[in-house]
């Protein structure tokens, strides 16, 4: 049996920050997919017209609509990713550019 599709229901603020994000040059490619996904989805679109209009996979609608319900345009961001650690905390980092602004040791001419 097939689920009922959520609706969709944006604010008046909500809408104008996503027909920001659809403009040309301004956002990610990617972000400007899930945009068009959520207008079209509060238009009363499908998932699978949506699908068929973006060129894209129905599961894929589904989940950023489902992202979108449970979290507004907070679960239209990507989700965060692990990866390399940092090699240096903050405290370092700091340090270390507050000693390029100092002049170099005696004897060099430049930070090497």
């Amino acid at each position: 049996m097939r689920r009922q599709t959520g609706v969709i229901r944006l604010t008046e603020e909500e809408r104008n920050t996503l027909l920001q994000w659809i403009r040309p040059g301004t956002t990610e490619d990617r972000a400007v997919e899930r945009a068009r996904v959520i207008l079209m989805a509060d238009e009363g679109c499908t998932n699978r017209q949506i699908a068929e209009l973006l060129n894209t996979r129905t599961a894929r609608v589904s989940k950023w609509r489902q992202r979108f319900a449970a979290h507004r345009l907070l679960g239209l961001q990507d989700a965060a990713r692990s990866g390399k650690p940092a090699l240096y905390d903050e405290a370092t980092e700091r340090r270390i550019l507050a000693l390029l602004d100092e002049a170099p040791p005696i004897g060099c001419s430049q930070w090497n």
